[in-house]
């Protein structure tokens, strides 16, 4: 195959995936506590090409002897941007919203009868009675909410007013005017964001850190329960800028073009070789 087909064949297959991670940003600009990803592209290995072979022919040539042919480009890198999105105040008791941009929430999801720890930015939260009729924080899937001893907070069912703290700490009034603590939220601090992995429901796992030669404290920390970094009555939005990302759109559009006419014109000149032989 003509080398500028092949260029330009496999840079448009690197082009489709930075559009698919575009149009997933775009379908989840409204997603409560989602976090955009931002592609970025590099080189294919490239190869030396000696056009001219009688080196006498070249004397005082200042550049390099023949040309570097590349191999198109490819998607190097897909990172998750952290940046704060806006915090719409809900006014809705059990609507928390993170205040500190690497903060998660620590959530217990339960699949295929096998649990694992996931991490969330979404902050809308439920009430839902378990087995035993107790009413336990979840998430709006239904996954438990996670304290500081890795364990499902439970709200009395006699409660009348929820009040979370800034720090995280979870206060109930009862129908009969008392006040007690019920829980700790278990906030995580990500110090290496970009192991995290999508698993979809707006939740992130980890990666087996001993396969990657990483302990625990090089990835993320639990973070103290005197810091400040939950807003009560407030959800934070994606961090997605639609402006930004359709920017992006038409630009990744627009390569996509160009290399597809490169393509068709690689394609007219074959053409044009092949009658001229003939």
């Amino acid at each position: 195959m003509n080398r500028a087909m092949l260029t330009a064949s496999v840079t448009m297959g690197q082009l489709q995936k930075k559009m698919d991670t575009i149009g997933h940003n775009l379908a989840n600009s409204n997603t409560v506590g989602y976090k955009k990803r931002e592609t970025s592209f590099s080189d294919l290995l490239t190869q030396q090409m000696n056009n001219q072979p009688v080196e006498n022919q070249e004397v005082g040539r200042v550049t390099p002897n023949g040309i570097r042919v590349g191999s198109g480009a490819k998607l190097s890198e897909t990172n998750i941007r952290l940046e704060q999105g806006s915090v719409e105040v809900t006014n809705r008791p059990l609507d928390l919203a993170l205040t500190n941009p690497n903060h998660f929430f620590q959530i217990y999801v339960e699949e295929n009868g096998q649990g694992s720890l996931r991490y969330t930015r979404d902050g809308a939260f439920y009430l839902s009675p378990d087995e035993m009729g107790d009413l336990a924080l979840v998430t709006g899937d239904g996954h438990y909410v996670l304290d500081g001893n890795d364990e499902p907070i439970y709200i009395p069912e006699n409660q009348k007013e929820i009040k979370v703290t800034r720090t995280g700490e979870i206060i109930v009034t009862t129908t009969d005017g008392e006040e007690m603590s019920v829980g700790q939220l278990q906030l995580v601090g990500m110090l290496r964001p970009q192991l995290l992995l999508a698993v979809g429901d707006n939740q992130y796992a980890l990666p087996d850190l001993e396969e990657l030669n990483l302990v625990d404290e090089e990835v993320f920390e639990y973070v103290p329960g005197n810091v400040e970094s939950v807003q009560q009555g407030a959800l934070e939005m994606s961090n997605v800028d639609v402006g930004t990302e359709m920017t992006e759109l038409l630009t990744a559009q627009r390569s996509y073009q160009i290399n597809a006419k490169s393509i068709s014109i690689a394609d007219q000149m074959s053409g044009l070789v092949t009658s001229l032989r003939s």
